[in-house]
């Protein structure tokens, strides 16, 4: 899929900094119009409310290191955060309890099977295998701190918020919606508490991960989000250390080998960036050390993963060197 669309592209190998504002507004503008016309995909329709999205919604931003911002089509159309929110409450966490709890509580495998998959925890002795997958969410959000649910709900609102930059606010509707359907997810919580693997009711977890999921966000926020990551855990735009930098390196090892579900060895190998997608259409994909995109597009694959965006992060990592496996060759002084 992405090497037919983009072998016309020049591949830039790059391993130093994101290039000059001029190049990165063009290549942008470039991967928006290649891909705007595009139909293909399918908009999310088992949470009643993510139907009405407009299919032909689609932004796309950059934001580097630095905090130079750059964006084209809808990038302030605000839409649910949804599984986008697990990688950062994952940081979250990790800062809180290390690297060791969270690899030998939650684990950090990619199952290889569906995001909501039932069947990955009973093959695995009830592990969630990782916290990118519904399962390992759930038990990740289930150890955010705070006394009570309304403190750990106020947590993962603040923190988030601290990633984006700005004060994130509820999607009433998306949640009031999720809420009414997640049935599946309320099921996982049961089988993860046979298991013994979260501490607190279960119905209360799934409540607290609803809300994570219907935060508000646009595809600039998420290129903030994914660019502090990229500079060890420093938000280029408040200067805050919102993690440290070996929990936004684990963040970032983690995406690149569960952030795309079944699909993550074949995104890793084509685009080669750590990403995260989201069934309302978002998407992060991070450049470590450079930056990252943010995306929106509702159409989906059938692997829930925005299509537009995926054919647009392939465009730009050859175009822009952002490839974390490409360099160019080593060239020594003769004579």
């Amino acid at each position: 899929m992405f090497e037919a669309d983009v072998q016309n592209v020049t591949q830039q190998a790059a391993t130093g900094a994101v290039p000059a504002g001029n190049r990165v507004r063009e290549v942008i503008s470039e991967a928006h119009q290649r891909y705007a016309e595009h139909t293909d995909g399918q908009v999310a329709d088992y949470i009643p409310i993510l139907a009405h999205a407009d299919p032909n919604w689609y932004g796309i931003s950059l934001v580097d290191v630095s905090g130079k911002s750059f964006s084209v089509g809808d990038s302030q159309i605000e839409f649910s955060i949804q599984s986008i929110s697990k990688a950062f409450i994952f940081a979250l966490v990790c800062q809180e309890l290390g690297h060791e709890v969270m690899h030998q509580r939650i684990g950090v495998n990619n199952t290889g099977l569906p995001f909501n998959s039932v069947m990955a925890m009973e093959l695995n002795d009830g592990s969630p295998m990782n916290s990118m997958v519904n399962a390992g969410a759930l038990a990740t959000s289930a150890l955010i701190p705070g006394r009570t649910t309304a403190e750990q709900w106020e947590n993962i609102r603040i923190g988030l918020s601290r990633f984006a930059g700005r004060s994130l606010e509820l999607d009433g509707e998306v949640y009031q919606s999720e809420m009414k359907t997640n049935f599946r997810n309320k099921a996982i919580a049961r089988l993860l508490e046979s298991y013994a693997r979260i501490d607190i009711d279960p119905l209360e977890v799934v409540d607290i991960y609803t809300r994570q999921c219907s935060l508000r966000v646009t595809s600039t926020d998420l290129a903030v989000m994914g660019a502090t990551l990229a500079d060890g855990g420093v938000n280029p735009l408040t200067g805050e250390q919102v993690v440290g930098s070996e929990v936004a390196r684990d963040t970032l090892a983690l995406l690149a080998s569960c952030g795309l579900y079944e699909r993550s060895g074949e995104w890793l190998f084509e685009i080669g960036l750590p990403a995260k997608s989201g069934v309302s259409g978002g998407m992060v994909a991070i450049a470590p050390g450079k930056g990252a995109l943010g995306l929106y597009s509702p159409p989906l694959d059938s692997a829930g993963n925005s299509v537009r965006s995926q054919r647009a992060c392939a465009y730009l990592s050859r175009a822009l060197g952002l490839n974390l496996f490409a360099s160019s060759a080593y060239q020594s002084a003769k004579g």
